[in-house]
């Protein structure tokens, strides 16, 4: 059993570290393909949502109802905020003086705690660019 487990850890491990080299966001068959195929797409699939379920990875839905994730950085913060394009699914983590103060002002003025991930929806530049 004990041989078992270490398997799974590094299965684990290995579908983690891809994971973390993705700086935008990502589908289960990129992670897939580029594991080499290696790892069966349940195993990919239930390490996702279990990530997704502790908050360490974000789920959105992109255009045609392909589902895209982000991975978090670690951090103190306690809420995230995103910029998604409704078009093309990039998301793009925003950390910026404003969002701070928006997020004081709905706590102070509207006596609102936020506690979860923020996702402000748009388009990005190139999508934007493709509709002038």
């Amino acid at each position: 059993m004990k041989k078992r487990e270490s398997y799974n850890t590094k299965q684990k491990d290995r579908i983690i570290d891809t994971i973390k080299r993705h700086h935008n966001d990502f589908t289960i068959k990129e992670i897939y393909e580029e594991l080499n195929e290696e790892i069966g797409l349940t195993t990919i699939y239930r390490l996702v949502d279990k990530l997704v379920l502790e908050g360490k990875i974000n789920q959105t839905i992109g255009k045609n109802n392909t589902v895209f994730y982000q991975y978090l950085e670690d951090c103190e913060e306690t809420n995230h905020f995103f910029l998604k394009c409704v078009d093309c699914g990039v998301m793009e983590h925003i950390d910026c003086d404003c969002i701070e103060e928006l997020s004081n002002h709905i706590s102070k003025k509207h006596n609102f705690s936020l506690v979860d991930n923020i996702v402000i929806n748009g388009k990005c530049m190139n999508c934007g660019k493709e509709n002038k």
